[in-house]
C-alpha cells in the first residue's frame, strides 16, 4: 500500500491498491479513513485529489473498484469539483444513500519526466 499524506488531518487523502501515482482514493474524514463513491466521479474530481498528493496533473479517474474494493465509510458521494480546489472536501458532495464499495473511486495521477528520456516501445 502507498500512502501519502498521512497525517491524521480531516481531509487528507492516501492512495491504496495501486502505486505511487494510482489506486483507489482514501480520505480522512470525522476521525478515520474511508474510500470516495463514484457516483458522479470525474476527471475533475481526480485532479483536485493529485494536487492534494503533490503530482502536477492528472490522467484518469477510474471508478467501479479499479484498484480494489476498500472497507468501512464511503465518506463522499456525488462530488463536484471544478478542478482547482485545494482539497476534496471543499467540493460540492452529497450524503452516501445508493453506494458499495464496489463503486469506490480511483485516480491515475501524471508525473514529471526529470532527465533522461522517454522511451516508448
Amino acid at each position: 500500500m502507498y500512502n501519502y499524506k498521512v497525517i491524521r488531518n480531516e481531509g487528507a487523502v492516501r492512495l491504496n491498491g495501486g502505486n505511487e501515482t494510482a489506486g483507489r482514493v482514501e480520505i480522512y474524514h470525522n476521525g478515520e479513513w474511508g474510500t470516495v463513491c463514484d457516483d458522479s466521479w470525474d476527471i475533475s474530481d481526480a485532479a483536485v485529489v493529485c494536487r492534494q498528493l503533490g503530482f502536477p496533473g492528472v490522467i484518469s479517474a477510474p471508478g467501479g473498484a479499479s484498484f480494489g474494493e476498500g472497507s468501512g465509510e464511503i465518506h463522499l458521494d456525488d462530488l463536484s469539483c471544478i478542478g482547482d480546489e485545494s482539497n476534496l472536501l471543499s467540493c460540492g458532495h452529497s450524503a452516501i444513500d445508493n453506494c458499495s464499495h464496489g463503486e469506490d473511486a480511483g485516480v491515475v495521477c501524471s508525473t514529471v519526466l526529470l532527465g533522461g528520456e522517454l522511451i516508448f516501445k
